[in-house]
């Protein structure tokens, strides 16, 4: 347990040091994910104790969304002022992204020869 413990502090670190000195504008803990994916991707596997780190996690992973929704009642006055431009950029960027979306799935998919009936 505490080596997968150890390896998600590990990339989390690694990806605020270059967060700090190389991408400034990339939070480290989204680095470090990456990073993390692309060392479990290139072994091949998940080390049990990672797993078992990882599943504890997101056992509790709700309680990172209460600072959120106490920041959420705490500026409403402002989201009912503004509604109106925050559900057209909610709406804009689904359609945006369902788009964007669906068009590297068809690019990224294995081209198929149609059959004439």
């Amino acid at each position: 347990m505490i080596s997968g413990l150890v390896q998600i502090l590990f990339f989390q670190s690694l990806g605020e040091l270059i967060s700090q000195f190389a991408l400034p504008t990339l939070p480290g803990p989204v680095i470090g994910l990456v990073l993390l994916i692309a060392w479990l991707v290139l072994r091949k596997g998940i080390h049990p104790d990672l797993a078992m780190v990882a599943d504890g996690f997101s056992q509790y992973l709700g309680l990172l969304f209460v600072p959120a929704a106490v920041g959420v009642v705490l500026f409403l006055p402002e989201l009912k002022a503004n509604a109106l431009a925050i559900v057209s950029a909610l709406v804009g960027s689904v359609i945006l992204t369902i788009t964007v979306s669906a068009l590297v799935v068809r690019f990224l998919s294995p081209k198929t020869k149609e059959l004439d009936s």
